[in-house]
């Protein structure tokens, strides 16, 4: 994994993600943590559950073998934005795809399945094996994620700019008669 946050490529808002788990324990804390540090300031992303829990101790465990900053995590609730805009709303699990809210005026509803590993058994290694796939298969999406998500963003920027300068030329080539 790439360990390098994008730049910002412009003044625009932020790009807002929020990626949703049943118990934003493990995949959807994972992904989080990911994107903020691949997207840096271009993104402002959050994560939750459908049904909070607590962030598991192995998601924090593999987090931080990634240098990943851990400080501050928690299992939040999609209660907690509902009613906020959102450009991508991202879910990481089956179950959650099932009953996630709608966000109204929000963007891309993206699925993307993964294996829950809380739900790894053997022994620790062997659970942290499954966690650490996870966060790589995770690491990777995002990668291309990322630069999918500032393209769109800068077409659509410049779409709107396009459209305002074709207003502003159509308004400066009136000429009020006489």
């Amino acid at each position: 994994m790439s360990h390098q946050a994008a730049s910002p490529t412009s003044a625009a808002e932020p790009i807002r993600v929020l990626f949703v788990c049943t118990h934003n324990s493990a995949r959807s804390v994972m992904a989080e943590v990911i994107l903020r540090r691949k997207g840096g300031d271009d993104f402002a992303v959050s994560s939750a559950g459908t049904e909070p829990g607590a962030v598991r101790p192995l998601t924090l465990r593999v987090l931080q073998e990634g240098g990943f900053d851990t400080s501050g995590l928690r299992s939040k609730s999609v209660d907690e934005f509902l009613g906020q805009r959102f450009d991508y709303v991202i879910t990481v699990c089956d179950q959650a795809r099932q009953t996630c809210p709608v966000f109204p005026g929000s963007g891309e509803s993206l699925h993307w399945g993964y294996e829950d590993p809380s739900e790894a058994t053997g022994t620790e290694d062997e659970r942290l094996a499954v966690y650490r796939r996870v966060l790589t298969q995770l690491g990777n999406r995002i990668g291309q994620f990322v630069p999918i998500a500032l393209r769109t963003r800068a077409e659509a920027s410049g779409a709107e700019a396009e459209s305002a300068g074709a207003v502003s030329a159509d308004l400066s080539s009136a000429r009020p008669t006489r």
